[in-house]
């Protein structure tokens, strides 16, 4: 069955699928609550512990858990003022989307066959879902890294009551250049594989309500208004990567914001233009915010 399923994910452009074992995931729980005694914790987390090292609170029955990766880059566009995860169409829409292929293909095969599909909005780590499913190894700036795609991959996983094989987890790292943590605008790369949330630029362009001056310095530290790819464009193992082989990634593609489309359309037409696009969910408030403060003159 592994085999099948493994089969069905490339058929449908998933090179990269593993199964990471039902827990309880104890290791995480020592590396998280690390996090929360650092006050590392931005809430765009699951704040329920026990969910996040317990999976059967999930899915009671659960048996094991398919993790499978959805490489996006397309390239890097010149003076774009978005990150390049948002070019193309929302991977949440996207990979959420295969994931119930994936989950109807397997409910046709095994009786009694249940499950829960999860894009980035799951209860459990996706990263270290993707670690123990062996589908690529640690970088010191907290992402997992591919021999074939970089860094530049999605993570959906199928929570689910059938007892998949696991595979085991890649016992290496990245380089540990160093070139991450030196380049980040707000320097929240802590150089042993965790980072300050907080302070990361990416997390900054998407946060609601009013910004620090700390957080207004990290903003200007470069020009996009959503998003981050430093840490990205400056590791070595981003060098020479493929390009997505998924079609729906390279549709419609977008580089810029426009700061007058922005100020000129009302927020409903905001929706109605951009409801497919991942940088679309906090609004064209935030985004409107973000412009004005990367672009407006700094007082002396």
């Amino acid at each position: 069955m592994k085999e099948e399923l493994i089969r069905f994910c490339n058929s449908i452009k998933i090179e990269y699928v593993g199964i990471a074992p039902s827990g309880p995931y104890y290791d995480f729980e020592e590396i998280w609550k690390k996090q929360i005694e650092r006050g590392f914790v931005c809430g765009f987390e699951e704040l329920d512990i026990e969910k996040r090292i317990y999976p059967h609170l999930t899915l009671e029955d659960v048996k094991s858990v398919i993790v499978c990766l959805f490489p996006y880059y397309t390239g890097t566009a010149e003076n774009s003022n978005i990150s390049k995860y948002t070019y193309g169409m929302d991977y949440h829409i996207l990979a959420k989307e295969k994931l119930e292929q994936i989950g109807q293909f397997l409910s046709e095969r095994i009786e009694n066959f249940h499950y829960k599909a999860f894009v980035d909005t799951g209860p459990l780590n996706d990263r270290y879902l993707a670690y123990k499913a062996g589908l690529g190894f640690r970088g010191i700036n907290s992402h997992i890294i591919t021999d074939q795609y970089g860094s530049y991959v999605f993570i959906g996983y199928i929570l689910n009551n059938y007892p998949f094989e696991t595979d085991k987890p890649q016992e290496r790292t990245c380089y540990q250049c160093f070139n991450c943590v030196r380049s980040c605008p707000g320097q929240c790369i802590k150089g042993d594989f965790t980072i300050n949330p907080l302070r990361c630029k990416s997390y900054i362009t998407q946060k609601k309500g009013e910004l620090s001056q700390e957080d207004i310095d990290i903003l200007r530290k470069h020009q996009l208004i959503w998003g981050c790819d430093v840490c990205q464009d400056v590791c070595p193992h981003n060098r020479k990567v493929d390009k997505t082989p998924i079609d729906e990634f390279w549709k419609d593609l977008i580089y810029n914001i426009d700061y007058e489309e922005l100020s000129q359309i009302s927020n409903k037409e905001f929706i109605r233009r951009y409801k497919d696009r991942a940088f679309s969910w906090r609004g064209k408030k935030i985004l409107t915010r973000n412009h004005k403060i990367i672009h407006e003159p700094t007082k002396e």
